[in-house]
């Protein structure tokens, strides 16, 4: 994630958590007296987020989209991926049963 990417963020949760509507203009103020540099563009891309899509829907899906995904990853992949990962979730706990410890093999760290 780059620095914009994380600065517009903030910016936008922010603006979400007191209730400010969420535009290219108080995005890029709150960067700005953030003093942190970014690129023009990721205030407007951040601010058309918030137009199509609601900040509450992305904060609550932010694990659906794979764990480290930006916000504007994360809304098109909450969708899709919410079914497939629960599968995987419980292959994973059926290898780690199969698994032997230390107790199995006869011998342990603590002898």
């Amino acid at each position: 994630m780059s620095v914009g990417e994380l600065a517009c963020t903030y910016a936008s949760l922010i603006l979400h958590d007191d209730g400010i509507p969420i535009t290219a203009e108080k995005i890029a103020t709150l960067v700005k007296a953030a003093n942190v540099s970014i690129e023009s563009y990721w205030p407007s891309l951040f601010a058309k987020l918030a137009e199509k899509r609601n900040i509450e829907d992305l904060i609550m899906n932010v694990g659906a989209g794979g764990g480290g995904a930006p916000m504007a990853a994360a809304a098109p992949a909450a969708g899709g991926s919410a079914a497939p990962a629960a599968p995987a979730a419980k292959e994973e706990k059926k290898e780690e049963a199969k698994e032997e410890s230390d107790d199995d093999m006869g011998f342990s760290l603590f002898d």
